[in-house]
């Protein structure tokens, strides 16, 4: 009786393994089911929500297709992803941030090229701003689909300046100026929050747009090509203007994240903060006509760019591991649709890459000049802490930490950063 019973569960579990087996397929029949495997970085609301319907609509339209999504917050995302498409059962579908951070998954066989979706379909792509493709082509071939556009800025409180008698800074000088007299008031300056690194990357990829050359930029940034080696005095120099800053942000940033950076500056409690441009929508319900945006200030002996911008699309990938790449595209094109784009500022506060989704009946009139910030700039940059290796990234924020800290200098942070580019040049 126990041999039958054993037997009866070791058969049960055989046709439960196989019916999972068929229920995967994608012979075609829509009688199959596929299964993809969705990884993002938005576990939070309002975003979670957001992809959780996007999923149910998706589903709703295409019954053949069932999306299990899986997501963690940013830095955690950065290290995950990594770790998942090294493995032998990497997310047919996940988000990937643009340059080299997306190149590294391409270089290493990891992301589907996807040039042919994108010329085949022609009415779909056209839809898309054509520029955010290039920082997810490599050796001429498409690896990411652009999803948002996104952009850095110095989000300021109108009623604040106005109550000081202040003007939005044109210059860096003017704007040291600005955080002096508003710090006599006894008002915190610049709301910000370091505890994750990535917002020092921000300040340090802007202020090297302006502080270094354009040319030197793009030869020490693509290390994997050149013989690039961050020498160039202007990376010092744009060190020194970060630290600058550093007496007139709150205290204990090293200890604080951006999301109370923003509440700081959001409640009215800090005159100005570093945000990204997607972030209008979270702060402007509670400022209303009181916030204010202006781009990084000129900067006296600069020799970069000084109308250039941090910005950078963020994009949807398909693994090379996938065994559904045509289901796969079938929901990122749902996903980069014209309808769920103009959503998509709407519900949470995202410019998408799609073009004319962002105008007067779905965005402020802050939203649109925040757009054209990006559209206007001479130049763009990628978010650092993406466009360079992670080594290198690793380097300079270990490093700008502990130079907020007072345990470093600029010229001992880049040294680190030297050190860290000397050793991918022998590899």
């Amino acid at each position: 009786m126990k041999r039958l019973l054993l037997l009866g569960m070791i058969t049960a579990m055989i046709l439960s393994f196989m019916a999972g087996c068929t229920s995967s397929s994608s012979s075609g029949s829509n009688d199959d089911t596929v299964v993809l495997r969705f990884f993002h970085r938005w576990p939070t609301e309002p975003k979670k929500q957001y992809f959780e319907d996007a999923v149910k609509e998706f589903e709703k339209s295409h019954p053949n297709i069932k999306i299990q999504t899986e997501a963690v917050l940013n830095d955690s995302y950065k290290d995950k992803i990594r770790v998942l498409l090294g493995s032998d059962n990497p997310p047919d579908v996940y988000f990937s941030w643009s340059g080299e951070f997306a190149y590294n998954f391409a270089r290493a066989g990891q992301a589907y090229d996807l040039t042919k979706y994108v010329n085949d379909d022609k009415k779909w792509s056209d839809q898309i701003i054509s520029s955010q493709f290039k920082p997810f082509t490599l050796d001429g071939k498409i690896y990411g689909i652009p999803w948002s556009t996104d952009g850095k800025a110095f989000f300021y409180n109108k009623k604040i300046f106005k109550d000081l008698g202040l003007k939005a800074p044109a210059t860096w000088d003017e704007l040291i100026s600005v955080l002096k007299d508003i710090e006599k008031k006894g008002i915190t300056p610049i709301a910000f929050g370091s505890k994750a690194p990535w917002t020092i990357s921000h300040y340090i990829g802007s202020l090297n747009a302006q502080m270094v050359p354009e040319d030197v930029i793009e030869k020490d940034y693509n290390l994997k090509n050149t013989d690039g080696e961050f020498t160039n005095p202007g990376y010092v120099k744009a060190l020194e203007k970060f630290k600058e800053l550093e007496p007139y942000f709150n205290k204990g940033v090293n200890s604080v994240d951006h999301e109370y950076a923003r509440q700081l500056f959001n409640s009215g409690k800090a005159a100005i903060g570093y945000f990204q441009l997607a972030e209008i929508g979270m702060i402007e319900p509670s400022l209303k006509k009181n916030l204010g945006v202006f781009n990084t200030p000129e900067i006296e002996g600069g020799k970069g760019n000084p109308n250039s911008i941090t910005a950078a699309p963020e994009g949807i990938m398909i693994s090379s591991k996938t065994k559904h790449p045509k289901e796969a595209m079938e929901f990122i094109k749902f996903l980069t649709s014209k309808k769920k784009g103009t959503e998509q500022l709407t519900k949470v506060s995202e410019y998408s890459a799609v073009k004319g989704t962002t105008n007067e009946t779905n965005a402020s009139k802050l939203q649109q000049d925040a757009i054209n910030l990006i559209v206007n700039a001479d130049k763009t940059y990628l978010w650092f802490d993406t466009a360079v290796d992670i080594k290198i990234v690793d380097a300079y924020l270990k490093g700008s930490q502990l130079m907020l800290n007072g345990k470093k200098t600029p010229k001992e942070v880049m040294a680190d950063v030297q050190k860290a580019a000397n050793g991918l040049q022998k590899k």
